[in-house]
């Protein structure tokens, strides 16, 4: 957290990770976010038993960094450093597949031009995409995969990248810092599927006429 924003993340289900200006605010996003996650678990194959009337149990705090202000879940917890078995490397990696898929499957179907935000401003589609991309390339830097810039027109090296990032997380892991890097896998989950399913879920909105 920090003075003007919060995070609330669901530590295990990457991706399941929403902000407010405080704790509380957060906590609140992060349930009505639910049914909307559900279907990024189903892509993955994962039962989804929550709804957005769920309860949660708050286990870690920690304050935020200059990139939670503002608006990315940048902090890695203790409970991120956990091991990681073979089978749960490749839960967290289904996960983080899901939640490309799923934005995929709304840029498909939404219009180039997307409805502006209250301030008029907001990335169109293939922006939006093109940022994703982008943020990606470094998000594969922080787990020690080594790559030439990836033009986000070009499907099969982003699906490229896309792969040799999964093949990282579906390794077993004893919970330290990827590639001696800074983020230890539950976190790169974590991270790779909320930028995914965050401009996914803006592209939904923004993609609806206004009310």
């Amino acid at each position: 957290m920090t003075p003007k924003k919060a995070f609330a993340s669901a530590l295990e289900w990457p991706g399941w990770s929403r902000a407010g200006k405080d704790p509380q605010t957060a906590l609140a996003a992060l349930a009505a976010a639910a049914p909307r996650y559900a279907a990024c678990a189903g892509l993955a194959g994962e039962e989804f038993p929550f709804d957005d009337r769920v309860a949660f149990d708050v286990v870690e705090e920690t304050e935020g960094t200059a990139t939670t202000a503002f608006g990315a879940p940048d902090v890695r917890f203790a409970a991120d450093r956990r091991r990681t078995t073979r089978a749960e490397a490749e839960r967290l990696a289904r996960i983080a597949e899901a939640a490309w898929t799923l934005l995929d499957r709304v840029a498909g179907k939404a219009p180039a031009e997307l409805r502006k935000g209250p301030r008029g401003g907001g990335r169109d589609r293939d922006a939006m995409l093109g940022h994703v991309v982008g943020a990606d390339g470094g998000y594969a830097r922080s787990i020690g995969v080594k790559h030439s810039e990836v033009d986000p027109a070009d499907r099969a090296a982003r699906d490229a990248l896309r792969e040799a990032m999964l093949e990282v997380l579906r390794q077993p892991s004893d919970g330290s810092p990827i590639a001696g890097k800074k983020w230890p896998p539950r976190y790169a989950a974590r991270r790779i599927a909320w930028h995914a399913l965050d401009h996914a879920w803006e592209m939904e909105d923004r993609s609806a006429p206004a009310d």
